[in-house]
Order: structure tokens, then sequence, then C-alpha cells
């Protein structure tokens, strides 16, 4: 239909020009009307390749717009959130806890009084749960342990008898040996978590006897008999908790 009103104007527009065509000229003019039905095939293929691409144009745009909204892809060797997978570390080996050996204090040898030796911070209480004695080349040692964390204040008082006033009752006892050393406990209890010992005889060189004097209202009191005036020193050990005292023999 659109070819037949193409030929009619054409003739309308031939017919209104002054003289008759020259008969090239129809000859060209019906040569183009021949070829005029494939040109809108040709129109028609060209229209569904840019439909075509405009829907691939589109299809584009919409993916770029959901990956903006989710992000990028995952590519191999990676984790969620872009960063790459991290080459697994070795577990560093724990720090060794404090050395619990009979050697394990430089403290030196006091030969006089000393001061008290403050601990902060400490529990209310201290509960004393274990009591030991031993005997090592060149000293003989007691160890008191703790429970629950060393004890807020701690005293060794030297003096020369071994004859101790038993608190609360006020009455004395006489340890073995020469001289004495008096241990002062603050702030710690021997009833709660203690059931062993509470006098030692142990016939060491240095130490001969050990005996609770007091454990009365937040304060425990040890006697040590010892066989001649001598030095001494006292430190706290850790893991556990625990106040050692050495008596110097050599």
């Amino acid at each position: 239909m659109a070819s037949q009103n193409f030929r009619r104007q054409l003739r309308q527009a031939m017919d209104a020009l002054s003289g008759p065509p020259s008969p090239a000229l129809s000859a060209r003019v019906r040569a183009s009307l021949r070829e005029t039905p494939e040109r809108p095939r040709l129109y028609w293929v060209a229209g569904v390749a840019a439909a075509a691409l405009a829907v691939a144009l589109v299809a584009v745009m919409l993916v770029a717009q959901a990956g903006g909204r989710l992000g990028p892809l995952p590519v191999p060797g990676s984790v969620p959130g872009g960063s790459t997978s991290p080459t697994p570390t070795p577990p560093s080996s724990p720090s060794p806890s404090p050395s619990a050996t009979a050697d394990a204090s430089p403290a030196p040898f006091l030969c006089a009084a000393s001061r008290p030796l403050s601990v902060q911070p400490a529990p209310p209480v201290a509960f004393i749960d274990a009591i030991r004695t031993g005997t090592h080349p060149g000293y003989d040692r007691l160890t008191i342990q703790f429970q629950n964390g060393a004890p807020g204040s701690i005293e060794v008082r030297p003096q020369d008898s071994t004859t101790f006033t038993e608190s609360p009752r006020g009455s004395t006892v006489t340890l073995a040996g020469r001289s004495g050393l008096l241990v002062i406990i603050r702030g710690a209890d021997a009833h709660t978590a203690y059931t062993g010992p509470r006098d030692f005889k142990t016939g060491y060189p240095g130490l001969l006897q050990a005996h609770q004097v007091e454990d009365f209202e937040g304060q425990v009191q040890w006697g040590l008999g010892l066989s001649q005036p001598g030095c001494y020193r006292f430190f706290l050990l850790t893991s556990p908790d625990r106040l050692v005292i050495d008596i110097q023999t050599s």
C-alpha cells in the first residue's frame, strides 16, 4: 500500500513538470519503483537488530545496578567481604608459669630483724590449705600455702629463746632448739581449709621444730625452734600462692 501511494505521488510530480519526461528518466524511475519493495525488508531487519541490541544493553544495565546493590561477585580464593583468605599462623606458645622450684627466689639471707612484707591487692582472708617442711643443701624450709591468694601482711621476728606465747589462751610453749623465729601472718585463716598437723618435729640441722601458736580473728602465728641463732629469708611464690621461710644451715 505504501508503494502505490509513493508511485501515485511520483506520477503527479512528474506530470507537473514542464514538458514530457525523457525515456531515460522514465526507465530510471521504473527501476527505482521495482527496487522500492525490497527496502522495507532491509529496514525491518535493521530494526530487529537494533531492538535486540537495545534489549542486550538494558540487560547489562540491570546486571550492573544489581551488582552495585549486592556487591561484587566473589572471585576464587576470596571470602565474603572481598578480603582474601588469611594465611594460617601457628599458635604462639603460652608463657611459662612462675617457677615453683626450691631455688626460685634470689632473696638474700637476713641475720637481723626484718620489716613486714606487704601484699596488695590481697583477699580479705587468705585461707591456709597446706603446710610442709623440707631440708635442702644449705638451708631448711617451711612452706605455708594459701588457697585463694597471699595474705596482706607477713612478718618474721627472730628471738633469743624458743619459748612462745599461745594466743588467745595466753599460755606458753617451749620448742626444741636454742633460738627461735616468730612468723606473723595477718589477714589469714588456718582452720577453714587446713586440717593437717600444727606441730612438726623435723630433726633437720637448722629447723628443729615448727608449732602453730595462734589462729584467731584473722591472724595466724607459727613459732620456729632453731638449733642455733642463724640467718633466714622469707618470700612469696605463686602457682600456688605460698610463703617460703628458709633457715640457713651453712
